[in-house]
């Protein structure tokens, strides 16, 4: 019995189905966050409701969106990332995003 999808739609759920979300992967690794502006935004990719926000680090938002990810177990993941940008962009200020972080209690258990 033939199929009614056709070769491209069959195609393209292949394509999703190998991707598993679309998420960023580097080296196998899911990315948090993707900066901009030399550390004044970024897109905030959230795997427990697959979105991805585009946010001023400085803003309530952010944190929020930082505490909603910490809640669902990673915290130290966006942690970590957070200290890599730091140290590969000093000059943006992430180091001050983690203090403003921390003192919110973003990361705390």
């Amino acid at each position: 019995m033939a199929s009614n999808t056709s070769k491209t739609a069959r195609a393209s759920v292949r394509a999703g189905q190998a991707g598993q979300g679309g998420a960023l992967s580097v080296l196998g690794e899911f990315k948090y966050l993707i900066p901009l502006n030399s550390g004044k935004h970024a897109y905030v990719r959230n795997l427990t409701n697959g979105k991805t926000a585009h946010l001023r680090t400085d803003s309530e938002a952010f944190v929020e969106e930082i505490r909603t990810l910490a809640a669902a177990g990673h915290a130290a993941k966006v942690r970590a990332e957070i200290n890599g940008l730091a140290a590969a962009f000093p000059e943006h200020g992430w180091d001050a995003t983690e203090k403003r972080l921390v003192e919110a209690g973003v990361f705390e258990g």
